[in-house]
């Protein structure tokens, strides 16, 4: 049986479980980050009201939760896992705010309610974003996260890589000039893979290295994060090519309205359903060697295939 079939005959079960461990990762995950920002409170307070305001939006906590499990899979304290998974959100939340501004993508509208910039102002959600954003990197070199400096400086190597030029931000810029190209398949991928896929990467990665495990090991959950990541954003273009701003907590439809390119425009939404269950299962086989400890990380692509929002 396929991982997708078995997936698919196991939903209540599976899904019940991995349910549970998304919430407990969340949890985790907002207490850790109510510990680490700075409190409202100064002439400045504004700044870290919209942090948190931007961060305490909701959301699926997703890269948290990868952190988690994957740290979980070599017995690494919860709480060092806490850190860099709260450090992870910050740096993503940061580029949320970012993107959302008027000169990046002009939205109103994130995770159900006004994006920082219309709650607040422009100058001010650029701040809050600056200011998670390098929050993210003291989180990681604290003494708290882990006891050896070495283990802190690459997972601060890691991220600055992951969310930099090379990674995030180039993924940003590339899409940024989507409606003036004419991207085909291998651009959209690339796109995708530095703009969503290199958190990913290091969301999964950041739990061996904090384990201090086998090079194998970081490889196999970088190969997971691959599929995963993949799968996950045209999961997501489906939901913008075919869902509601209600659903999807903000606007729908806009890489169609701008001219964008997607794997959905590409391949047709038949082929781009089947092509993300394809990169589900690829991503699932990747977990084989850690056995039923990582089942709840393994049913995460294929649970988020039909999502919602």
């Amino acid at each position: 049986m396929t991982d997708a079939a078995r997936i698919e005959t196991a939903r209540p079960t599976e899904f019940d479980s991995l349910n549970a461990a998304l919430k407990r990762a969340a949890g985790l995950v907002d207490r850790t980050l109510d510990e680490v920002l700075p409190r409202p409170e100064g002439l400045h307070a504004r700044v870290p009201e919209a942090m948190r305001y931007a961060i305490f939006a909701g959301g699926k906590r997703l890269r948290p939760f990868l952190t988690i499990e994957s740290a979980a899979l070599f017995g690494v304290p919860q709480d060092r896992a806490a850190r860099v998974a709260a450090a992870i959100e910050a740096l993503h939340t940061y580029s949320l705010v970012h993107d959302d501004l008027p000169c990046m993508d002009d939205d109103d509208l994130r995770r159900g309610r006004p994006t920082a910039h219309r709650q607040f102002d422009e100058a001010t959600a650029v701040l809050a974003g600056d200011a998670l954003l390098t929050v993210a990197f003291g989180i990681l070199a604290d003494a708290k996260t882990h006891p050896s400096g070495e283990v802190r400086a690459r997972l601060v190597a890691k991220l600055a890589e992951a969310g930099g030029s090379a990674g995030m931000i180039g993924g940003q810029m590339i899409d940024m000039l989507a409606p003036e190209r004419d991207y085909g398949e291998a651009e959209v991928i690339l796109l995708q893979a530095l703009k969503t896929g290199a958190l990913f990467e290091f969301a999964c990665e950041a739990g061996a290295i904090l384990a201090e495990a086998s090079d194998d090991d970081q490889r196999r959950l970088r190969d997971f994060a691959r599929g995963f990541g993949l799968a996950f954003q045209i999961a997501d273009d489906i939901i913008d090519a075919t869902g509601t701003a209600e659903q999807a907590g903000k606007a729908v439809g806009k890489d169609q309205d701008q001219g964008k390119a997607t794997l959905i425009s590409l391949y047709g939404l038949d082929k781009a359903r089947s092509e993300a269950a394809r990169l589900a299962s690829e991503a699932a086989q990747a977990l084989a060697p850690y056995g039923p400890a990582a089942d709840d990380l393994r049913a995460l692509p294929f649970f988020l295939l039909d999502r919602p929002s």
